[in-house]
């Protein structure tokens, strides 16, 4: 046990040292993203976990995904140093993971009660690189559900998460910071979210499961009401009909879908301006709902203009395209 603690120790303070050593400053960093397959796998997500040779910190709302379970066990197998925080709130879901990761030797604690919810879906891994997910590790809804994931080596976000990450794995409080492009619940994702709706000139599109946050939807409306074009795709857009009366009123569109058993909206993302020089384009945990905004444990990313984040907001803007072309108008 005292040689693994060293070797541990040793990894630990490596992949620090290599933080440093590649700092790089925020336009020379990449980006990307993807879409969730639908189908019964996700082999992006697998790709990245397995890439792990030191470390892999892992933040999940839900695990459900014995695929990626076994991933990690396997890399724990191999000596990189494998750490996971699973929220609380959902131990019954999360439980099997839990006892299957801790019998392996992997890291496992459960989210700090300091939240209502840890709803961040995060992977980092060797400490340089972190995925930023809409979506949960759980394999059942893989097939169904639109969700979204965005890579980023920006050396001063990753290190911003892992700061959150040893601090909530540890159990102790933090004040998160942005990074270059980060949001958090509880700290600032309200007022990120609303400079990213403001700012927009043209067009403004957003896909969320949820829509009940009325500072936000409100901020909505008023692009609508200023003559940009918004267009909102929905789960259960009669779920929230005031609120959809209201864009729908100011001169925006909202389309939905319904079906319990098919297609579901779970993703969280908005894109602004897209193609302009002002453009923006956010993506993660969020739902547009006070107790997401307020009271839980959440991570996104924000991305402006074009250059390195032109491929996310590609990603991200086609499969928006695709999903309102598809939608049933509310």
């Amino acid at each position: 046990m005292l040689s693994k603690l060293l070797v541990r120790a040793g990894v630990a303070l490596a992949a620090g040292t290599a933080v440093v050593a590649t700092a790089v400053p925020a336009n020379a960093a990449s980006y990307s993203a993807f879409a969730f397959s639908l189908s019964s796998s996700e082999p992006t997500i697998y790709d990245f976990i397995n890439s792990a040779t030191s470390s892999l910190d892992m933040t999940m709302y839900e695990l459900e995904d014995t695929t990626a379970v076994n991933d990690l066990i396997a890399l724990e197998n191999k000596g990189v140093t494998v750490r996971v925080v699973l929220d609380q709130a959902h131990k019954s879901a999360n439980n099997s993971a839990y006892t299957s990761l801790t019998n392996a030797g992997v890291g496992v604690a459960w989210s700090p009660s300091s939240f209502v919810y840890t709803h961040q879906k995060t992977i980092t891994v060797d400490g340089t690189k972190s995925l930023v997910l809409t979506g949960n590790l759980t394999s059942q809804y893989y097939a169904t559900g639109r969700d979204y994931g965005v890579f980023t080596d920006d050396t001063r976000d990753v290190a911003a998460i892992e700061k959150v990450f040893n601090a909530d794995y540890a159990g102790t409080s933090i004040t998160p910071t942005d990074g270059d492009h980060l949001l958090w619940s509880p700290t600032d994702s309200r007022s990120r979210l609303l400079t990213v709706i403001n700012a927009a000139t043209k067009t403004l599109d957003v896909e969320e499961l949820e829509f009940s946050d009325s500072t936000v939807v409100n901020a909505i409306v008023a692009r609508a009401k200023a003559g940009v074009k918004v267009r909102v795709v929905l789960e259960t857009p009669g779920s929230y009909s005031s609120e959809v009366s209201a864009v729908k009123a100011a001169g925006g569109t909202v389309v939905g879908y319904s079906d319990p058993s098919g297609f579901y909206i779970h993703a969280k993302a908005m894109v602004a301006d897209y193609g302009l020089s002002t453009q923006e384009v956010e993506a993660g945990s969020m739902n547009i709902s006070s107790n997401s905004l307020s009271n839980n444990r959440e991570l996104g990313i924000i991305l402006t203009g074009t250059g390195v984040a032109q491929p996310v907001a590609t990603t991200v803007e086609t499969t928006f395209d695709s999903d309102y072309s598809g939608g049933t108008a509310a």
